[in-house]
């Protein structure tokens, strides 16, 4: 399985930040050459066993899932990697114009590729606004040993090894690892069942639903059955993010409701949390729209308000507890 690995350390709670190690060189075992995205998030994890209360502590509405590069004037000072320049408007400036039309507290910038290795700019993001933002960036785990080295540089000395070692090192750090299926959740899927059951104490994102669109043929049904299958492992989190790429249809993806009823009854709603995938749900929707359109989604799914609540944003603070606290900066 190639990977693009990604580790997420928060520096501090004044900037929070994270680290996404990238590489489709790396591989767990000996397996096809297809992409998926192993995406860690520093997180606060409970260690009291205590069960989740019924609803939510906090009614914030989180993104889990965005992405920011500079526009062109800020390019000048914080320039893209060669090739990688965006086609799409993703300034920070427009993304918290979105978010307030919107009435979004806050989100999670993942580190794009237009960027590539330079943080520079979403670290500039993270310190203007701290209280808005948690951050996931990039480096890279190579097998030359430079990537570990930018890690070590950038945060403090862990594991220079990758694939298992690097999934238990996450569990011990208390990080949780997410995966980015872009190819399709069948071809890693024994990978993460065995992963998830030699490490339970490493929690995992599945972004994006595992890529798994209400499915219509055999090789489909195969993959959503084993997404649900995942429920299985406590420590198993859905980014129910992404809507217009999961779903077959249009604005408002009518067709998501009975997959989110699915992984609601199997997973509960408290390890459900919804991401925008901005900005690229722009020409898509909108932005706008496509948070309003898990609320319609929800409804159609006959859900209930708290359900909605976890999803909205319920989740992702519990897994990074202490962000968002105040979004009035």
């Amino acid at each position: 399985m190639a990977l693009r690995v990604c580790h997420s350390i928060l520096i501090n709670s004044a900037t929070p930040f994270a680290f996404r190690v990238a590489s489709q060189s790396q591989s767990l075992h000996s397996t096809p050459k297809t992409l998926c995205n192993f995406l860690v998030l520093r997180a606060k994890m409970s260690t009291d066993g205590e069960g989740l209360k019924n609803s939510p502590s906090s009614a914030k509405v989180i993104d889990s899932h965005v992405h920011v590069w500079a526009s062109l004037q800020e390019a000048e000072k914080y320039p893209y990697f060669p090739g990688q320049e965006p086609t799409l408007t993703g300034h920070a400036d427009f993304l918290l114009q979105c978010m307030e039309e919107a009435g979004v507290d806050g989100a999670l910038i993942v580190q794009p590729i237009n960027h590539k290795f330079d943080h520079s700019y979403v670290t500039s993001v993270l310190k203007r606004y701290p209280s808005k933002f948690s951050g996931c960036c990039l480096a890279n785990p190579a097998e030359d040993g430079s990537g570990i080295k930018q890690l070590e540089d950038l945060v403090s000395k862990m594991t220079n090894t990758i694939g298992k070692a690097m999934f238990s090192k996450a569990g011990e750090l208390g990080v949780p690892v997410g995966f980015m299926c872009m190819k399709g959740l069948n071809l890693h899927f024994a990978e993460i069942e065995e992963l998830c059951t030699e490490y339970p104490s490493t929690t995992v994102l599945i972004d994006h639903l595992g890529f798994c669109k209400p499915p219509i043929n055999d090789g489909e049904s195969l993959a959503f059955s084993n997404l649900l299958k995942l429920s299985k492992f406590p420590q198993v989190y859905l980014k129910f993010s992404a809507l217009f790429r999961v779903s077959r249809e249009a604005y408002p993806y009518k067709d998501l409701s009975s997959s989110l009823s699915q992984v609601v009854s199997s997973f509960g709603a408290d390890r459900i949390m919804w991401g925008s995938d901005f900005p690229y749900v722009i020409p898509e929707c909108g932005y706008k729209a496509g948070k309003e359109a898990v609320s319609l989604i929800v409804e159609r799914a006959s859900l209930s308000s708290s359900e909605l609540d976890w999803i909205m944003g319920g989740t992702v603070m519990q897994l990074f507890r202490g962000h968002w606290i105040s979004s009035s900066t």
